[in-house]
């Protein structure tokens, strides 16, 4: 079995990307929230909520590697897409490259 090709989506340099603020970038009709945490790592998720009611995930606040859902407060783990308990759900993410101050998105 060989390994899966991935393909790699330039969006921007690493200056684009503000601390602790989202970021929605778009791909094939799909929306990608990438944030910078403050010691400077990238994480991308879908910006859709996992919660019921949906909504934007790219206005949610940062700390440390999690994400506070803006509209309902889940509080989701930036490296695997997984809500905390009490709640449930799952973020789809995308692998982050950086290198020579690009940022690329696995896709």
């Amino acid at each position: 079995m060989g390994a899966e090709q991935k393909t790699l989506l330039h969006v921007g340099t690493l200056d684009l990307f503000m601390k602790q603020i989202g970021r929605v970038v778009e791909w094939n009709g799909e929306q990608i929230a990438v944030f910078r945490d403050s010691e400077d790592r990238l994480y991308a998720l879908e910006n859709r909520s996992p919660h019921p009611k949906g909504g934007p995930l790219a206005e949610g606040i940062v700390s440390g590697h999690y994400l506070y859902d803006p509209l309902y407060d889940w509080k989701i783990d930036l490296t695997t897409g997984q809500v905390q308990a009490p709640d449930t759900g799952q973020v789809k993410t995308y692998s982050v490259k950086i290198e020579d101050g690009n940022v690329w998105l696995g896709t």
